[in-house]
């Protein structure tokens, strides 16, 4: 008797745990604080959760290494995200580029929450370590933790396997998408006749970029993708298309200031995952103040010298003493709700 009671609520759980999946409609995506590094989380309308990449180790710095995950800050910041989202785990976890404002959290997150399946670029180039001292260091601790789960590697072009949505990889390991996705094709307007350069060129280049689409929504994440590839995507033509939502490049550093990147991807929202003086470069700050279509939110107030930042309600930590997110619910029919943490207020998007 005491068996078939114990089956019956195991039963009843996993019903609860299937109504709860089968009740969501919306894609929700978390952006959250890691002080200039990135970490965003997804949780598709199946359930399934993907994050991109985990920020730093320990107490936050690219010196850091993994402790306590108890203690851990960029870990925790992410665990309290994926609480409020109610995940338990990480389906797939996407690292764009093996920094460690990147990659550096892995090894605490992985003790904090159960990780699936891993995708990133495979390896990372010794010479990589002459423009960012610990990044081999920082890749060694990560690929101890990717060998316990699933890994893939995905070739531009390629769809990550959620479900639900449709997420197809832009760049890879150096290389862009050949031909433009659907809804692209587009002639940019003001290309340069050669890429800015990357203010780093061993490893920003090489991030995974994705561009995710629900319904009519679409969200553009390249991680720090800078110099050609970031070019390539936008010019001559558009490979990306029209999206709703771009992570600006590479903390929006000068090297993502570009102004036919904006032209050819021509979003409604601009996301800044900057730090107080990490990312937010005034070159940038220029380039979106000159375009007064595209809505601007920053995870930080810049303190950097000349940054322009934009209105108080559009940046979540106005210092370093908090942590909110940005958080965006989106609908199949491409509207979507803007929620600045700190404020608590909503700023609802209309379909297009």
């Amino acid at each position: 008797m005491r068996l078939k009671h114990l089956t019956t609520i195991a039963a009843c759980i996993a019903l609860a745990g299937s109504a709860v999946r089968a009740a969501r409609t919306t894609l929700d995506i978390y952006f959250v604080d890691v002080e200039g590094g990135q970490s965003t989380l997804f949780v598709t309308p199946a359930g399934q959760s993907l994050l991109v990449d985990t920020g730093f180790a320990g107490d936050g710095t690219f010196g850091s290494l993994p402790g306590d995950p108890a203690r851990a800050r960029d870990a925790q910041r992410i665990l309290a995200a994926a609480r409020d989202a109610g995940v338990t785990r990480i389906d797939y976890l996407l690292i764009t580029h093996f920094h460690a404002d990147h990659d550096g959290g892995v090894v605490e997150l992985s003790q904090l929450l159960p990780i699936g399946t891993f995708i990133d670029h495979g390896t990372v180039p010794a010479v990589a370590e002459t423009s960012v001292p610990g990044t081999l260091a920082a890749f060694e601790r990560y690929a101890a933790v990717r060998a316990k789960g699933r890994h893939l590697e995905l070739a531009p072009g390629a769809r990550l396997p959620l479900k639900g949505v449709e997420a197809r990889v832009v760049s890879n390991a150096g290389s862009v998408i050949a031909k433009p996705l659907v809804g692209a094709g587009e002639p940019t307007a003001g290309c340069q006749a050669t890429a800015p350069p990357a203010e780093e060129r061993n490893e920003n280049p090489r991030s995974t970029g994705f561009r995710l689409q629900f319904g009519r929504f679409r969200i553009l994440d390249v991680g720090d993708l800078s110099g050609p590839p970031l070019f390539d995507l936008a010019c001559p033509k558009s490979r990306v298309g029209p999206v709703d939502v771009y992570l600006v490049a590479h903390h929006a550093n000068a090297d993502a200031a570009d102004p036919a990147t904006y032209a050819a991807l021509r979003p409604r929202v601009a996301v800044f995952n900057n730090g107080a003086t990490k990312g937010g470069a005034p070159q940038t700050f220029a380039s979106l103040h000159a375009l007064p279509s595209i809505d601007v939110w920053q995870l930080h107030r810049s303190t950097r010298p000349g940054a322009e930042n934009f209105a108080d309600d559009r940046i979540a930590n106005l210092d370093e003493s908090t942590s909110y997110w940005i958080k965006i619910t989106a609908s199949r029919d491409g509207s979507f709700t803007l929620t600045n943490a700190r404020t608590g207020s909503p700023r609802a998007y209309p379909r297009p």
